[in-house]
């Protein structure tokens, strides 16, 4: 099958300052046959190796240090096109336009639908 094939080959590095976040959304995306990688923070993800392969983020807004608007700025001055699905319990309409308008796939308040997830997942990694 296509889809799993591209799930196992991509990544989704999951930014999120709620460890309880972190390891409810690792759970649900390795059950549906995504590897993904965890911070707590954006200077987490900074201090990573770049990664070269098919990955997306899922990355919250608001955290200590770097926020997850500032780790987009960044990625995209770095030309850094990952894609980024923010998801976030602190967004209001201004917030997610100014995320889209940077080039966000999508802007998912928490709790999230899995379903609406697994959708934005599939659509920009696995090319469906």
């Amino acid at each position: 099958m296509k889809n799993s094939m591209t799930r196992s080959d991509s990544r989704v590095f999951i930014i999120d300052d709620d460890a309880s976040v972190c390891k409810a959304l690792a759970r649900l995306l390795s059950a549906s046959g995504y590897a993904t990688e965890v911070f707590h923070s954006a200077d987490d993800y900074l201090e990573r190796e770049p990664y070269a392969g098919i990955g997306c983020l899922v990355l919250d807004i608001r955290m200590p240090g770097l926020s997850g608007t500032d780790l987009q700025i960044h990625l995209n001055s770095q030309h850094n096109d990952i894609p980024v699905i923010f998801l976030t319990g602190h967004g209001d309409l201004p917030v997610g336009i100014e995320a889209m308008k940077r080039g966000a796939i999508d802007f998912l308040t928490k709790p999230v639908d899995p379903n609406v997830l697994y959708e934005m997942l599939l659509r920009h990694i696995a090319g469906s």
